[in-house]
């Protein structure tokens, strides 16, 4: 083995690289910032006579690469399936589906999670499924803390199931390209397919499920979110101001109700009755129902108040409470609408109307719950009420019914929550789907990820599920950056030879131990690097120094590389990835929750990786 003897370009490259970590393991920088840095720097090294740490023409060539084209394909191609409603849907399955138990929803929701992330960012896939955990947390009183976690974990495992699931997948079939310029052609190795590694993720997400199914009782913490969800939140902010919980369940009329043949209006003005936010009969669901629709046995109606006060009232009424709205699980939930306020201003066309003259429900789409005045708080009997300048009305509606009054009556009210709605184009579902089918199949037949994956991008776009502006809107570009900065830095440690120098150096301390001992070493370096900056460049840092032991020492260069790409994704012990970053506030967790549950799945990641990558390659 010719012996590799250091020179200034890769003293300058160590001292690169050295200031790449520390850039990024205590954040001096912002991740993309801290790339974009370590970029220029690069490219001001071609400006040095006589030294050549990379090509001129080659410090920009990430942002044209085959990696970060894929990478931004795949956003827009998750934004469009998620645009549809498709995702959502698939969400709401698994909601219907999960059962009461801990035992049945974690392999229920980690599983579709894993899967859904194969195919797009698992950041996405997690924060998709964030509201659906919070729902079903609800539903079951298990604490959001036992859900989210196995959850996220999934998220991050169902990455490695496709090449295009995690970054550094997409990443490594463009630095092998790169590495085979410097090695001999026997070495030289083959880009992966799309499903190379389906066999590994699907090993690893069995794996992790099955970790939190038997060992979750025992690791799982079990405590309520501490920042909460925005819609947690705004629940706190209305119980606090009106003494309105927000507390949704629902009910059947039995026959031996009194109320059978009322109005909802009559039932609404009895005492200490919740307000009814929906109502079904008939195979018709009704949101909000009209102040006159009849109630008859076995109408089931949404109710809305606090809870120990809705059972008892129910009970006197002889009205069966079946608990969180079944019935109404797609109308009455946190995505579809909740609690807000509009705020009569001077001016408006409203001011001295009757309430049950303006017909709110009908016309509006709100229910009223309160009228907030100066003096006084007004409950119950809305109907006679006359409309003053600055009379605050405390609805429920759907956010789309909210959206719509803000922009057509806002002259005559004024909605004091911000409202984000964003209407679903559910009958763009085939074209989508077609585009996601199309990008797979062209890469089947031509192995061109990156072209494959743009055809479906552009697919959404020209067929109207996305807006090119929504597509913009889909990228991260902060991820674009990271990766399109990061590709030079890892093409200058492989060409200028400092991989190789390392790799020489790592083996002399290591001395002459079997090939898989040496995958460990790669592995576990990975794992660490991954916690310490970005997978990306944990990536792009390791798979020339990868490729290099493997070349000295007679193994499978591929193979090497690959470990690097998956073990990036070991992520777990401590919450520096984005996926355990966006969890951490919902479930309430702190720093040792990870370093307990994830410290025992960071060993069964590297246990379960390296057994199956040698059994499949």
């Amino acid at each position: 083995m010719e012996v590799v003897t250091l020179s200034v370009e890769m003293v300058l490259m160590l001292c690169l690289l050295a200031l790449t970590i520390i850039l990024f393991a205590f954040e001096l920088l912002r991740v993309d910032v801290a790339a974009i840095v370590v970029m220029v720097l690069l490219g001001l090294g071609t400006l040095i006579p006589g030294i050549t740490l990379i090509d001129a023409g080659e410090v920009f060539a990430g942002f044209s690469s085959n990696a970060v084209i894929s990478v931004m394909a795949v956003m827009i191609i998750g934004a469009g399936l998620d645009k549809t409603g498709l995702m959502g849907q698939l969400a709401q399955l698994i909601l219907n589906k999960g059962g009461k138990t801990e035992k049945r929803i974690i392999p229920l929701v980690s599983g579709t999670v894993a899967f859904i992330s194969s195919f797009m960012q698992n950041i996405g896939a997690a924060a998709l499924f964030l509201p659906v955990v919070s729902r079903i947390s609800a539903r079951t009183d298990i604490p959001m803390s036992r859900l989210l976690m196995p959850m996220g974990f999934c998220a991050i495992l169902g990455g490695t199931g496709t090449m295009i699931g995690s970054s550094p997948l997409i990443l490594l079939n463009d630095l092998i390209v790169s590495a085979n310029d410097s090695l001999p052609a026997a070495s030289r190795m083959d880009t992966f397919g799309l499903f190379s590694v389906t066999p590994i993720g699907l090993a690893l997400v069995v794996a992790g499920i099955a970790y939190f199914v038997i060992a979750g009782r025992f690791v799982l913490p079990r405590r309520s979110g501490e920042e909460g969800t925005k819609s947690s939140r705004a629940a706190d902010y209305f119980e606090s101001v009106y003494g309105i919980k927000g507390e949704l369940l629902e009910a059947r009329v039995t026959d031996d109700s009194a109320l059978v043949g009322k109005t909802v209006r009559q039932v609404e003005n009895s005492d200490n009755a919740p307000n009814v936010l929906a109502l079904y009969s008939g195979d018709v669901v009704k949101v909000p129902p009209d102040r006159e629709e009849m109630i008859w046995v076995n109408t089931r109606l949404g109710l809305m108040g606090d809870r120990k006060q809705v059972e008892a009232w129910c009970l006197e009424n002889d009205w069966e409470v079946k608990g969180e709205p079944d019935r109404f699980a797609d109308v009455l939930n946190a995505q579809h609408g909740g609690v807000a306020e509009i705020v009569i201003p001077p001016g408006s066309s409203l001011i001295g109307k009757e309430i049950q003259d303006i017909k709110p429900r009908r016309n509006l789409g709100t229910n009223i719950l309160q009228i907030y005045r100066t003096e006084q708080i007004i409950r119950h009997n809305f109907g006679a009420e006359t409309l003053r300048a600055g009379d605050t009305l405390v609805v429920y509606a759907s956010w789309k019914d909210l959206s719509k009054l803000q922009r057509t009556r806002g002259q005559d009210l004024v909605l004091a929550t911000d409202v984000k709605y964003e209407a679903l184009r559910t009958n763009k579902i085939r074209p989508a789907v077609a585009c996601f089918a199309t990008a797979l199949l062209l890469f089947f037949i031509t192995d061109s990820l990156a072209i494959s994956l743009l055809t479906g991008a552009v697919g959404m776009i020209l067929s109207g599920v996305l807006t090119i502006d929504e597509a913009y809107d889909a990228v991260s570009w902060q991820t674009v950056f990271l990766l399109a900065s990061l590709i030079p830095l890892g093409m200058a440690v492989d060409r200028t030879g400092t991989a190789a120098w390392i790799a020489q150096e790592i083996l002399e301390i290591i001395g002459d131990v079997p090939v898989w001992v040496l995958q460990v070493v790669i592995a576990g370096l990975a794992t660490f690097f991954t916690l310490v900056m970005s997978n990306i460049g944990a990536t792009v840092l390791l798979v020339p120094l990868a490729v290099n032991i493997a070349v000295d020492v007679g193994a499978d260069p591929a193979v090497f590389a690959l470990t690097v790409a998956i073990s990036t994704s070991n992520s777990f012990l401590i919450p520096t990835h984005q996926v355990n970053a966006l969890l951490m506030g919902p479930g309430g967790y702190q720093v040792a929750d990870f370093m307990r549950a994830g410290g025992i799945m960071t060993m069964i990641f590297l246990a379960v990786s390296l057994v199956m990558l040698n059994l499949v390659f």
